[in-house]
């Protein structure tokens, strides 16, 4: 298949980055994906963020600001507007950002580089099956360090139950391309993640996946 990330990217502009916090981690994540960002997601992102961190899919850059001081970042989207905000958010602790196609190899200079990566609610914006997002996985993936941590979420279209709300935001988001996660399941994801990682962990909250991924398989 032909990957094109554009549709999904070009969701997130100046406008629409200044709803994202409050229409997405408020509004959409309580009610239509019923997986509650601060007593689920944050944690979550909390929990697994090493020292020499890389986010992808930046989205405004919400949770950077909630890591220890310590913690080193580094931001990769293919959005422009989201890198700007997500890195105003961060401020100072931003070493590195870089803006890139996940389904393109990542620079050399960026392999065997990282503790952890986050991809939280990138993977039900790029385009196929979770098959064809493997190709993007592998590419990040190569970017950790051997016993380094992929985690993040993802919205689920099948295997959970969407209510009225989480139905017409599936059905909008995904005749827009802003979203492309119809035939995504939990079995298929932790199926793609089990033949890269030796370690791998999904579990259910409302429609969103929570995924941790360690020990790369080379």
């Amino acid at each position: 298949m032909q990957n094109n990330t554009d549709a999904g990217a070009r969701a997130y502009n100046p406008v629409t980055l200044k709803l994202y916090d409050w229409w997405v981690l408020k509004i959409s994540n309580q009610y239509a994906w019923r997986c509650p960002t601060d007593t689920v997601l944050l944690p979550h992102f909390k929990a697994h963020a090493g020292d020499n961190h890389l986010d992808i899919g930046v989205g405004t850059g919400y949770y950077l600001p909630h890591l220890p001081a310590t913690v080193e970042l580094s931001l990769m989207d293919l959005n422009a507007s989201s890198l700007q905000a997500a890195s105003a958010k961060a401020g100072h602790r931003v070493k590195d950002h870089l803006q890139h196609d996940v389904f393109k190899p990542l620079p050399q200079s960026w392999h065997d580089r990282f503790d952890s990566i986050s991809l939280f609610y990138l993977l039900h914006c790029l385009p196929g099956s979770l098959n064809d997002k493997a190709l993007a996985i592998d590419n990040i993936a190569r970017a950790l360090k051997t016993e380094g941590t992929l985690f993040g979420a993802t919205i689920l279209g099948e295997g959970v139950a969407h209510n009225a709300f989480g139905r017409k935001l599936m059905n909008v988001y995904n005749k827009k391309g802003i979203f492309s996660n119809r035939p995504d399941s939990a079995g298929l994801l932790k199926d793609v993640l089990t033949a890269r990682f030796e370690r791998v962990d999904v579990k259910i909250e409302g429609t969103v996946a929570l995924f941790t991924a360690s020990g790369r398989r080379d």
